[in-house]
């Protein structure tokens, strides 16, 4: 149960790397960038730090409070359920990986098609380009 446990923590967190995400530290002081890396001990990685003329930090996860995140995540159940219409049982999330794979050739991130080419990947593009043009109103 505890590895279940720790395994799931671990791919929530993983959720937060990349993202705009504030620290707050037992003494109180707060700290706002991209969470550029994390470990098991919650030592944390922030690059692009705001406010205190830093571009970088580590900060010990022994002084750490609270990890928040401050932007909201990309949908990608959404995005499948949409994929499915046009696909359907060819869609296959891979939130471990931050990825959708359509018909186990074409890869869509939450920044787009990577991987995959042809009349299929083109309608996945579409598919892709209308959700993040609806998502972003």
């Amino acid at each position: 149960m505890a590895a279940l446990v720790t395994r799931k923590f671990g791919e929530e967190a993983f959720h937060f790397l990349g993202k705009k995400v504030s620290v707050e530290t037992s003494d109180q002081k707060v700290y706002n960038g991209t969470l550029a890396g994390i470990d098991d001990k919650l030592d944390v990685v922030l690059d692009k730090v705001e406010g205190h003329g830093i571009m970088k930090v580590i900060i010990n996860g022994a002084f750490v409070k609270e990890i928040r995140l401050m932007e909201k995540p990309f949908d990608f159940k959404a995005l499948a359920e949409r994929l499915s219409r046009v696909f359907p049982g060819l869609v296959k999330v891979r939130e471990d990986v931050g990825a959708i794979i359509v018909m186990d050739k074409i890869k869509v991130t939450q920044s787009g098609v990577e991987e995959g080419s042809g009349l299929s990947a083109d309608r996945v593009r579409s598919i892709y380009d209308d959700f993040m043009k609806e998502t972003k109103r």
